[in-house]
């Protein structure tokens, strides 16, 4: 049978467009349908404007800090106005970036929504196309709560687009969008409250990683409600007033400049699909594929957010690129979920790879684990007075010596796990590290010397 495309990809963010670039070059005849900006939530909505938010965050620190080291006290405030406007224009121009992209690869772009229509088919707009193979990579979106008044509240999505800073901010939510948007918005200027239902913030990642970073967040001066969950907003003349209800009975209110920011979760934008028609099963609101991508349906695929695999943008540009290979490239090969990084962009900034100290117990048995853990502060920090730790661990395998992962809190910890990274992914042993000369004088020696 003859088709009008070789593959047609729903979705135009991180994950669709690598895996339709990647099925172009290897002859493939692509369409891809966007009916939003192209990029997905990581170039306009996630990575990489945060980022650039983190990056303006840490100059009132770095001008504080200059003192230590001689210079004079800097008088600097920020204009607002500015940086969300340089914020912006730099996503903008990524998007002219993407939109050459696709055109250097003569995929053909479809602005509007798709469906499906049966297994060949999609709807596109008014214009109904068909495909031999199809890819979902619609990502997800924020997750309110359900609670009276939370319609006063903007996701994290909104943080990127508001015309004034708030003086005083709520985040909902102990993930890592909200602790990072919690640590921007308190570099930033503004008074911020986190509120968050368990002890401790970011859940799933090593014990140490939580302590730490909550520790320091407290120290610098955010207010963290634990064990604590709001059970109502209400917007008055002096605020948000958020109505927080505690664990041990006691309630309280914390009023929001303008904007309570809820940071609760994500979940795949699949709702209008039609994925029911077409036999494609979903579990748990995401859809279920196979280690190729592949789902119930033969033909159809899907990666990235919308599986809820590992939700993060290397990820789904990956398992894409990987489904190409296969299908178009004739290079059969899987995406590896284990032992990917990732890092958390907070103050100070997090970031791990491989198994946490508690996993690694439970699945080789706490005997079998040998912990390595060092905490210090960084010469950077002797001059300036400023009592900020770092932290790095290793959690070992007794028997066979490797390392089952390797986690870090403090400067640079995003950049130095990646290298590290590399070493867990071929499997190096403890002994690998030991024998490796460190670089005098820098944090990351610390991983190659400590006992």
């Amino acid at each position: 049978m003859t088709y009008d495309f070789d593959l047609f990809v729903i979705g135009g963010g991180s994950g669709g467009i690598a895996t339709a670039r990647r099925a172009a070059e290897y002859g493939a005849k692509v369409g891809l349908a966007e009916f939003n900006r192209l990029g997905g939530t990581c170039v306009n909505r996630g990575c990489v404007p945060k980022k650039l938010m983190v990056y303006a965050s840490r100059f009132p620190d770095i001008f504080e800090e200059s003192q230590g080291y001689g210079w004079s006290p800097v008088e600097s405030h920020l204009n607002w106005e500015k940086m969300i406007t340089a914020v912006n224009n730099e996503v903008d121009r990524l998007n002219g970036i993407y939109q050459r992209m696709l055109d250097n690869s003569q995929v053909q772009l479809f602005r509007n929504y798709a469906c499906l229509v049966d297994p060949h088919t999609v709807e596109v707009g008014d214009t109904k196309v068909t495909a031999d193979k199809i890819l979902i990579a619609v990502g997800g979106h924020p997750l309110k709560p359900d609670i009276p008044g939370i319609e006063y509240t903007i996701v994290s999505d909104d943080m990127f687009h508001l015309r004034e800073q708030p003086k005083r901010i709520v985040i909902l939510g102990a993930g890592y969008i909200g602790v990072e948007f919690s640590c921007i918005m308190h570099g930033l200027g503004t008074e911020v409250t986190q509120i968050i239902r368990s002890d401790k913030i970011l859940r799933g990642f090593d014990e140490d990683i939580r302590s730490t970073i909550q520790d320091a967040m407290q120290a610098h001066g955010i207010r963290i409600l634990n064990n604590s969950q709001p059970t109502a907003i209400e917007k008055t003349p002096e605020g948000l007033k958020v109505y927080v209800k505690c664990d041990d009975g006691h309630g309280e209110i914390v009023v929001a400049d303008a904007v309570g920011l809820a940071a609760t979760g994500r979940i795949p934008n699949i709702d209008k699909l039609g994925l029911e028609k077409v036999g494609v099963e979903v579990t748990n609101g995401s859809i279920v594929v196979n280690e190729y991508s592949q789902t119930s349906q033969e033909n159809i695929y899907a990666v990235g957010d919308c599986t809820n695999r590992i939700n993060l943008t290397p990820v789904a540009i990956n398992e894409g690129r990987a489904f190409a290979d296969t299908m178009f490239g004739g290079k059969h090969r899987i995406m590896s979920h284990e032992n990917v990084p990732s890092a958390v962009f907070s103050q100070p900034e997090a970031a791990t790879v491989g198994l946490t100290e508690a996993q690694a117990k439970q699945q080789y048995g706490e005997d079998a684990i040998q912990i390595y853990r060092a905490k210090f502060r960084q010469m950077y920090y002797t001059l300036t007075g400023k009592d900020e730790k770092t932290l790095m661990k290793l959690v070992v395998e007794k028997a066979t010596d490797r390392v089952l992962g390797a986690h870090m809190v403090g400067e640079h910890a995003a950049e130095l796990i990646q290298g590290v990274a590399i070493a867990v992914k071929m499997g190096a042993k403890k002994s690998d590290f030991d024998a490796t000369v460190g670089i005098h004088p820098t944090a990351g020696e610390e991983f190659v010397t400590m006992r």
